[in-house]
């Protein structure tokens, strides 16, 4: 049942003796771009871990979102800090009218009133 209308919870897409389908509807870039505007000081291994991948993709997507100006890095002493461009659009057509921030305050949102992201 629906906590918010009382009605029975729609049945998944697929049967309940098969595992779910392994995407999801965010993006690694996303995955990694939300780990980095959680935590700026985040190490690309505990990145790796939280995302699922391997360090060298983070460290390529890292690259990526540097080149495309949604993140600085900053060098401190041995570490890294992370900047991320919130004021800039979100790069698909479809979403390009909201900006990262929107996307950081929308997951942000949902874990602060104890859902899952």
């Amino acid at each position: 049942m629906s906590r918010e209308t009382g009605e029975k919870d729609p049945q998944p897409a697929w049967p309940e003796h098969e595992a779910a389908p392994a995407w999801t509807f965010l993006t690694n870039h996303a995955h990694v771009l939300l780990c980095i505007s959680r935590e700026p000081e985040v190490r690309i291994r505990d990145v790796a871990h939280l995302v699922g991948i391997t360090e060298r993709a983070v460290q390529r997507i890292v690259l990526d979102l540097e080149r495309a100006g949604y993140v600085v890095r900053v060098r401190r002493g041995r570490r890294n800090r992370y900047e991320v461009r919130e004021h800039l659009p979100l790069r698909h057509a479809v979403e390009r009218h909201e900006q990262v921030a929107s996307l950081i305050a929308l997951v942000a949102g949902k874990r602060e009133q104890g859902r899952p992201p």
